[in-house]
């Protein structure tokens, strides 16, 4: 240890000795040491930062907010953050912690929201709603300043308590998802140490280092302040204004528009095109107009009343630091804007009549927007899809097995054309009029709201298959009329647009979506038509309320089932009709699959030919075959790793170096079943080579075959081990990697045999040690900072921090 590290050491223990004071004390009476506890005001005026500065002291924005953002908000961000505590902004700090929980399968009822920025304005009103400090709100002293701190506490506890270095984790830590939360308040921390005395932050993870330690422990001692927030430059002020008055004109139709457009993009990050990567804002609705402080409105859901008082819909900045669970983007542009032009104002309608926003118009987005062309709707929706696929995926309803039961590990995804075959007029007419006659039916749970009752969820499964049915009817009456379903009607992206195509991953808990037909040919695959995509927004994003009881929730997983057989159907019909039984029950397989088709009847045009003329009996290789020739350019580049056809398969514009790695990890990708036991559901591999600033980064996704997902739990009961499969990503692919490798360039060839010969837990036990970066590693927080560093690199504007709340205990 250097000579400055042990002073550093010195004075860290002298400041936080006064945490060990009172040890021995069961209930240290805080008020009596240090005053009455109340919210302290914490942002700097410009002349106090000038000062503060001059006296160099800790800077939050330079020295406390990098050792946070790369070390704490990799488990502390957003709704999944233990005990709330959001540690990626000055709010989410000096708001403090809970022990509500956000997530809670067993809630019987609603619970008030506690949304960060939207349902308090301040912290006085977050301690209204039960969030305690974890920052000193007492006597401005040293002493009370760390002894009074949560947050110091907690650092010091992990000091004192380290991790092994080597191995897995003991026993007495839990990392699972659904794990039983302490969070205790300052009063509560001797108890909690005694307790659990390895439970220090960073939980399950090596501590800080020395100098970062000092560095919080000073920044809190010298109050725990704040730099203010920096202006915004006038080239984003000008954007700002631009598009607040496009969303705020004021004739009906522009007002429709907006409340259209509005709902769908709540929830994303909106960026600037060309602005700075690290410039986001929300779209959200005002009390206040433009050029004023944005007073947001706090709606439980986009489409619940905003009030009587008039409302602006704003762009309100970002103050989070981005991390990649939430973090999808949607650009604005003077493009963007041209494109609603055409979409929305160049279409011959009129509205006469704004929507209502009671519930049974509001929720649902075929009554409430029904003035507004369908084609028009749908093609706002085919610009951006995996934007809008990702609301769901990346919204709040997808976390947990619970939650992604409904999915397969990887599917791929195409879409109607907007107007049927080659967009027909008479086609087009019919697809139309059969959206507009059956809105009733097409109602979602999110109507009900927190009224629905246990079995509420009835109501809707039999409205959704009601439409099923009905639909089936009329594909066939098409099917008669134009001729089967073929290539023709398919998107096919007006021959640019990437988005035109999607695969999406599940990783057991978590999910992501990509552009393009990724991997091998999947087990299923999905078309999605407007009415599909539309509810698909509407259950998952715009009506889901991760605040709302049991039933709310199981409602929408249950309807969930029918969207994805919906999908499934459409699907079918591209198949031969004497194939289509058969592909369907190799989803539905088991007796569960076959309880599940017997309670849900699929409807797929039985005895309707599609028009696709096959030259195969690999009938949904060919299909996926035809439909890269259809989208042209707007296929995203094949995959040459995962469905190398011939013998020399090369990445475009890789280098030399990327082109000899890519050979071995397509070897990876070959592994199968049994074999892959060894493998987590999503992890990140580090090629070291020889070039050292060369080092490359792939991902390994697992992908999980299950007999059928027609049920919400159980997966490990409905495995298919022998089916699994691996898919392998030149880059980064997923939010929540559960595991680094580390490997040589030359050891590529023995990672990937000790892979396949992985059979028993020493085998594994070996493998893990030797590529594997455990928990239990000091340099464990080195490759988090080079994976982030690299993802950054890599995917720009697009890039947030990981997460490490399900990194694995192997």
């Amino acid at each position: 240890m250097t000579t400055k590290a042990y002073f550093i050491l010195l004075l860290l223990t002298v400041i936080t000795s006064c945490t060990t004071v009172y040890q021995t004390v069961e209930s240290p009476d805080y008020s009596a040491l240090y005053g009455p506890s109340q919210p302290m005001q914490r942002i700097l005026t410009a002349k106090e930062l000038e000062k503060s500065l001059a006296n160099n002291a800790i800077s939050y924005h330079n020295d406390i907010k990098p050792i946070l953002e790369s070390r704490c908000v990799a488990c502390h961000a957003c709704y999944d953050a233990p005990c709330q505590l959001k540690l990626g902004s000055t709010a989410g700090i000096d708001r403090g912690a809970t022990k509500q929980l956000v997530y809670d399968g067993g809630r019987l009822s609603a619970v008030n929201p506690t949304r960060l920025f939207i349902d308090a304005v301040n912290t006085q009103g977050w301690r209204d709603k039960e969030f305690y400090p974890v920052l000193n709100e007492r006597k401005n002293s040293t002493q009370a300043a760390l002894n009074n701190s949560l947050l110091a506490k907690l650092i010091q506890l992990r000091r004192d308590s380290p991790l092994p270095e080597t191995g897995k984790l003991p026993n007495s830590f839990d990392i699972s998802l659904d794990r039983k939360q302490e969070c205790p308040t300052v009063n509560e921390f001797d108890k909690y140490k005694q307790n659990h005395p390895d439970w220090g932050m960073p939980y399950a993870m090596p501590g800080l280092s020395l100098k970062q330690e000092y560095t919080i422990m000073t920044w809190l001692q010298e109050g725990a302040k704040f730099d203010s927030r920096p202006s915004l430059s006038s080239v984003a002020l000008q954007s700002i204004a631009q598009w607040e008055q496009f969303f705020n004109r004021s004739l009906l139709k522009q007002q429709l528009v907006s409340r259209y457009i509005y709902e769908h993009l709540f929830i994303g990050h909106i960026h600037f095109k060309g602005h700075p990567n690290e410039e986001f804002y929300r779209l959200v609705r005002s009390t206040t107009p433009p050029g004023q402080p944005v007073n947001e409105i706090a709606t439980l859901l986009p489409y619940d009343d905003p009030g009587e008082t008039k409302f602006y819909y704003r762009l309100r900045p970002v103050e989070e630091t981005i991390v990649e669970k939430t973090h999808f983007v949607y650009e604005l542009s003077q493009d963007k804007m041209q494109r609603y032009d055409e979409l929305f104002f160049q279409a011959d309608y009129s509205v006469t009549k704004l929507p209502s926003y009671q519930a049974e118009i509001a929720a649902n987005p075929f009554l409430a927007f029904a003035d507004i062309p369908k084609n028009s709707r749908y093609q706002f929706l085919l610009d951006d899809a995996q934007y809008f696929v990702s609301g769901f995926i990346k919204g709040p309803v997808c976390r947990g097995q619970m939650a992604l039961g409904v999915i397969r590990d990887r599917f791929w995804i195409a879409f109607f054309n907007p107007g049927g075959k080659n967009s027909l007029p008479e086609m087009d007419k019919d697809l139309q009029k059969f959206v507009a006659d059956h809105y009733s039916i097409l109602s979602l749970p999110g109507t009900a709201g927190n009224e629905l009752g246990l079995f509420g969820f009835k109501k809707y499964n039999d409205l959704a298959e009601e439409y099923l049915k009905i639909k089936d009817t009329f594909a066939n009456q098409l099917i008669v009329q134009y001729g089967g379903f073929q290539m023709d009607d398919i998107w096919d992206g007006n021959g640019v647009n990437q988005n035109a195509s999607l695969t999406i991953f599940r990783h057991f808990d978590s999910a992501t979506v990509v552009k393009g037909l990724v991997g091998d040919t999947p087990l299923t695959g999905w078309i999605v038509d407007y009415p599909l995509f539309e509810r698909i927004h509407y259950l998952l994003v715009a009506g889901f309320d991760v605040y709302s009881s049991i039933n709310h929730q199981l409602a929408s997983r249950q309807y969930m089932d029918f969207l994805r057989i919906d999908g499934e159907n459409n699907f079918l019909r591209f198949m031969p009709t004497d194939q289509r039984n058969k592909i369907h029950d190799s989803w539905y397989k088991g007796i569960t699959g076959r309880i599940a088709s017997y309670i849900n009847t699929p409807y797929y045009s039985a005895g309707y030919e599609t028009g696709i003329n096959y030259q195969t009996t690999h009938y949904k290789k060919e299909f996926f075959n035809q439909l890269r020739k259809r989208l042209g350019k707007a296929a995203v580049n094949k995959d040459i790793i995962n469905e190398c056809e011939q013998e020399a398969c090369i990445r475009k514009e890789a280098s030399p170096l990327q082109q000899s790695v890519d050979v071995s990890m397509r070897e990876l990708a070959q592994i199968k079943g049994h074999d892959l036991g060894v493998l987590p559901e999503m992890s990140l591999v580090r090629i070291r080579t020889k070039q050292g600033q060369a080092d490359q980064v792939y991902t390994l996704l697992l992908n999980k075959t299950l007999l059928n997902v027609a049920f919400m739990t159980g997966d490990n009961l409905r495995r298919e081990r022998a089916l699994d499969t691996l898919t392998v990503i030149p880059g980064f692919l997923g939010s929540y990697p559960n595991f680094f490798f580390n490997v040589q360039q030359e050891q590529l060839p023995e990672f990937i045999a000790a892979i396949k010969n992985a059979n028993s837990s020493a085998d594994k036990d070996a493998f893990y040690s030797k590529y594997g970066i455990r928990r239990t590693n000091p340099e464990i927080w080195q490759y988090v900072d080079w994976f982030n560093a690299q993802h950054k690199k890599y995917r720009g504007v697009r890039a947030g921090l990981f997460d490490l709340n399900r990194y694995h205990n192997l």
